[in-house]
């Protein structure tokens, strides 16, 4: 019962049929009716102007990431927040944190109201008073602890969170991917698991010392999981978040010196996997991020030394997450949708739940469906996928943005 997309722009209710509904109250099949931006019914055999099939599918809320670049202003030969938006909702994300290292940062309310630093702190009241609730120096962590501190007490004050890319450059700056026994076999410069974990260390003393809110970006290492772990055995207010080359690709992928897999955080040991898996399935990681990187052919096609790190992921988190995860759907939903909602402070346009008067964020994916990923089929303006070829379980089937259908039958409408 495919959708008709010819008075797609003129409907007034949409109807999604024959889903099993998953959100974070639970499971049910149910039809989902959708009018002026919000749910306004759930339950059996319902009818509405556009019918959207969810035949095997899980309906679910949309997605939310919490790290990704979008690009713009100032480097839109590789992605725009057009292109990126629209991998986003082919990814089934309804939401995404576009980190601010573009040309000019993301640092004051002027670049900020376009687009809706590492030793001077931004006007964090002035960005807060135009809702921004996560503020971070995200591609260099904060070197200086005193000023790192400061922003720590700031952030106290307005009740807003920091997000810290961990990272001593001291330890980092001249390497390229994992140091260990591959990049010894290589010849490679390679930076170690302790540049990521030192600040990690740092960053929870001083969060304990001023009772900030710090979120832990891209988390790489089991030492980092397991510092984490205790902090928030403690009660401390920490939150952390892991990619999915995180858990699915290791430095082993380097051997053919393809900088296609060099990222930073560099991709780390099959070890450190397993500890980033276990910390994904016992809380201690609260989310799944992409760090959707995206880099024109030109640049990414240099000498391993040369090319700039990162890989796309905005198309491809939900099924590698489905495919690698040994996680019941549930729990994969709670790290990409409900939960980095809470960490940024959109979840009360991104609730979590499918229900009556909740505005209509709906994420519709068949999780059985296998496909093979291919780079040019992207939505993204670049290509650096890590995942060429690769074939995975999970395709997403249709996306709703405050009850905007926005991609129908895996095609996105605008």
């Amino acid at each position: 019962m495919p959708a008709s997309l010819t008075s797609v722009s003129s409907v007034t209710s949409i109807v999604i049929k024959g889903g099993l509904v998953i959100d974070r109250s639970g499971e049910h099949m149910a039809d989902v009716v959708i009018e002026s931006g919000h749910i306004v019914a759930v339950g059996k055999d319902l009818s509405g102007d556009l019918v959207l099939d969810a035949s095997g599918c899980v309906v679910a809320p949309g997605l939310v990431d919490v790290h990704s670049h979008l690009r713009e202003p100032g480097m839109e030969e590789a992605e725009t927040i057009e292109s990126g938006s629209r991998g986003a909702v082919l990814g089934g994300y309804t939401a995404v944190v576009a980190m601010p290292n573009t040309m000019p940062a993301i640092d004051c309310a002027s670049v900020a109201r376009d687009v809706l630093a590492g030793e001077i702190l931004t006007p964090m009241a002035e960005l807060a008073a135009l809702g921004i609730n996560l503020f971070t120096d995200d591609g260099a962590g904060v070197q200086d602890p005193a000023i790192m501190r400061l922003a720590m007490e700031y952030a106290a004050g307005l009740d807003v969170t920091l997000a810290q890319h961990c990272e001593i450059e001291s330890l980092s700056h001249a390497g390229h991917m994992n140091e260990g026994a591959v990049s010894a076999k290589l010849g490679v410069a390679g930076i170690p698991a302790e540049a990521e974990e030192l600040m990690v260390s740092r960053d929870i003393a001083l969060a304990k010392l001023t009772g900030a809110k710090v979120h832990f970006q891209h988390m790489s290492t089991a030492g980092s999981v397991e510092l984490i772990r205790a902090a928030r055995a403690t009660g401390m207010s920490v939150s952390a978040e892991a990619t999915t080359h995180h858990f699915t690709l290791t430095d082993s992928c380097l051997e053919s010196y393809d900088p296609i897999f060099k990222v930073n955080p560099p991709l780390r040991t099959a070890a450190d996997i397993v500890a980033v898996k276990a910390g994904l399935a016992d809380g201690t990681i609260d989310a799944i991020a992409t760090d959707h990187a995206p880099h024109t052919p030109e640049t990414k096609e240099r000498p391993l030394d040369q090319a700039p790190p990162g890989m796309l992921g905005l198309e491809t988190a939900l099924a590698l997450a489905l495919t690698e995860l040994d996680l019941p759907i549930a729990d994969v939903l709670r790290l990409m949708s409900w939960r980095p909602a809470e960490i940024v402070g959109i979840d009360d346009v991104h609730s979590g739940k499918i229900e009556v008067g909740a505005i209509a964020n709906v994420c519709v994916f068949d999780p059985q469906e296998e496909w093979t990923i291919s780079g040019s089929a992207m939505a993204s303006k670049s290509r650096n996928t890590p995942y060429e070829g690769r074939t995975v379980r999970g395709k997403v089937r249709h996306t709703i943005v405050a009850g905007e259908a926005v991609v129908i039958d895996a095609e996105a409408q605008r």
